[in-house]
């Protein structure tokens, strides 16, 4: 039998890559091509009028707090609207039906801009009594114009934690204080967002610790939300950090990111940010997005150093899905409880 022909370097079988890992190289390919002049342009926003200022809110007996809640939420009402009407002055119609939702008599905001694709902070619950307050940090493509779908995540938390505390004393609040980068978007890739985003949520937390300071804090972060929670989480109050459907943080470990709190992290058998490549590669110092593509180690990987809770085999989008294994999670974590099969 005559002998394997040896292979040359022009006829080697080439790896095969799955297709959304093949498309998550190119997209670092791309950004480390584009990310230079990046940041050049930027798509148009819906114009918004500048939100009025608020008074930093402070604790006190719950009716003294739920009174100076109630104010602040009619300020933010207020502002919503004033933002419906620009909107629909602009012709943006499909932004203008979102906030006339928001708007809504009995929709509760801590914080309201409509300028630069929008932020906001809406309490789902009564805050002014909560002894457990779960904080939702949204990722990709979370925005006012399918706010609905962020709305809908925190409605079926609180459901959630309303059922399985036997109706205990609890708020969720669904904190969407900066701009979601998109998916398969350069900023997407990199930390740059999030290091932007961390300093808005640290404050936004520091407030609910000083109006609440019994309660317990847990930071629930989907996505590119647990970048933003790792850059937020030295100093924090939070009882709990949560990541889950993460691509990364950015840090290698769990006790790189200087917490007291627990850090916990799960994945659904059906989420395929499974299959990007847990990588960070450094980029010219020119660049606006950021200092580096990718987000490193795995929050889920042993190295890593996590706790992990049962996620089940939901998609990347159904973590908070009303009856899943994941929010049963999520909700018992919150309560500071052990998840089940913890």
């Amino acid at each position: 039998m005559a002998p394997p022909r040896a292979r040359t370097p022009g006829d080697a079988r080439p790896r095969r890559t799955h297709p959304v890992r093949r498309g998550f190289l190119a997209a670092l390919v791309a950004a480390a091509v584009g990310l230079p002049v990046a940041g050049a342009a930027r798509p148009a926003e819906v114009p918004a009028p500048i939100p009025p200022p608020t008074r930093p809110l402070t604790g006190g007996t719950t009716a003294e707090l739920a009174a100076r809640l109630d104010a602040r939420y009619a300020v933010q009402r207020a502002a919503l609207q004033a933002a419906e009407r620009t909107a629909e002055a602009y012709g943006a119609h499909h932004r203008a039906a979102a906030l006339h939702a928001m708007a809504q008599p009995g929709r509760r905001f801590l914080a309201f801009d409509g300028r630069d694709g929008g932020r906001s902070a809406e309490v789902v619950g009564d805050l002014a009594s909560a002894d457990r307050i779960a904080v939702l940090v949204p990722g990709v493509d979370t925005g006012l114009d399918h706010y609905a779908r962020f709305r809908a995540g925190a409605l079926a938390l609180q459901d959630a934690l309303h059922r399985d505390t036997g109706g205990g004393r609890t708020a969720v609040v669904a904190w969407l204080g900066y701009r979601p980068p998109a998916t398969g978007s350069t900023a997407s890739l990199t930390p740059g967002r999030a290091a932007q985003a961390a300093p808005a949520l640290s404050t936004a937390v520091a407030e609910l610790h000083r109006i609440r300071p019994g309660a317990r804090i847990t930071l629930l972060c989907h996505s590119y939300g647990s970048v933003v929670c790792a850059r937020a989480a030295q100093g924090s109050p939070a009882a709990a950090i949560v990541l889950y459907g993460s691509p990364g943080t950015g840090y290698d470990t769990a006790a790189d990111l200087r917490t007291r709190a627990t850090v916990w992290a799960g994945r659904a058998a059906g989420d395929g940010v499974a299959l990007v490549p847990h990588v960070r590669v450094p980029l010219p110092s020119l660049t606006r997005a950021g200092s580096e593509l990718g987000f490193g180690t795995d929050p889920v990987a042993p190295a890593f150093g996590a706790r992990r809770f049962p996620a089940g085999d939901g998609g990347h989008s159904a973590y908070l899905a009303p009856g899943s294994v994941s929010l049963r999670s999520l909700a018992r974590i919150v309560d500071g409880r052990e998840p089940a099969d913890a």
